[in-house]
């Protein structure tokens, strides 16, 4: 593979949502970053981390089936569809599959739509310095749509598509100026969202049991100290009867007698203490003035290593 893994350029957060000729909102999926590479000979998935998803999805690994170019990155999310609207836990459990039998399985129980916002490179030819709209007429023209795979549409008004967003219970919207590069690895207010809800990566550093099974957890970000900060615990969620039960399994080892955190949890009876290794997705309303999540969520598994939970973290 000719082609080297990249930095996608990330969006800011915002409360408000730009106006004006230049700017167009797309729907934020609640999937996962996915950027292609082909070049030609090979191709490789590759998520916003840099960690190769290409056994994951073999569905998508003919770029031939649904885009003409000879080689190409392609950026956009892998989404699955749940009650009719995308849900992380869904496609987590496709993303954090790792024997081939179950991969294969999943790709038809489980199936992926591959939501393309963006290309940054063609034929040979880096077009990440092309403006976003030349970008997307390119996008246009190379990709063939499919149930499996699909451009994101552009919507002129941010308003009207958020106030829609927040009737379907949906993620958020990501507004974009169409004059805009893509910075690679960059970071800027040229890309902005607003989500319905907050969220964040955290790691596992403590449970509590019911009925000898685990029924919640504690969860904490490491600080830039590198201090294992407690932010809340969690219990209600996607999470089916049989997450819990592989939860309370996968703990076992885990345990330890000190705690991890390095300030008092606000409940502390009942917990057993384990070393934060295990990451989840939490999707949360705002943080309480003691720094605390209110009405955190668990969205489902994170493929992310511990140490990638840290408070400078922004989704």
């Amino acid at each position: 593979m000719e082609l080297r893994p990249i930095a996608p350029f990330e969006p800011i957060r915002s409360d408000t949502i730009p106006q004006g000729e230049e700017w167009v909102a797309q729907v934020k999926w609640d999937g996962v970053r996915m950027l292609t590479y082909s070049d030609g000979r090979e191709v490789k998935l590759i998520n916003r981390k840099g960690n190769d998803r290409t056994p994951q999805y073999p569905e998508f690994q003919d770029t031939g089936v649904y885009c003409r170019a000879g080689s190409v990155i392609l950026d956009g999310e892998m989404i699955a569809l749940s009650g009719g609207k995308p849900s992380f836990h869904e496609i987590m459990r496709r993303d954090s599959l790792r024997r081939e039998q179950e991969i294969r399985f999943a790709s038809g129980r489980i199936p992926a739509i591959y939501m393309i916002f963006d290309i940054l490179y063609h034929d040979g030819k880096w077009v990440n310095g092309e403006p976003l709209r030349n970008r997307q007429q390119l996008l246009q023209e190379l990709v063939i749509p499919s149930e499996r795979v699909q451009v994101v549409p552009n919507v002129t008004d941010g308003e009207l598509l958020f106030g829609l967003m927040q009737e379907r219970g949906w993620e958020g919207i990501v507004s974009k100026r169409l004059d805009s590069a893509y910075a690679i690895g960059g970071k800027d207010g040229r890309w902005v969202k607003k989500k319905l809800a907050r969220d964040l990566y955290a790691a596992i550093g403590g449970v509590t049991y019911r009925d000898g099974g685990v029924n919640a957890i504690l969860l904490g970000l490491y600080d830039p100290e590198g201090r294992f900060i407690y932010i809340g615990h969690a219990g209600s969620g996607k999470w089916k009867v049989s997450d819990w039960r592989d939860l309370t399994e996968n703990v076992k080892p885990l345990i330890v007698s000190d705690r991890p955190f390095a300030n008092a949890p606000e409940r502390m009876k009942g917990v057993v203490w384990i070393q934060p290794t295990l990451t989840v997705k939490i999707q949360f309303l705002e943080w309480t003035p003691g720094g605390t999540m209110r009405h955190p969520i668990i969205q489902g598994w994170a493929n992310v290593p511990p140490e990638a939970c840290d408070m400078g973290q922004s989704m």
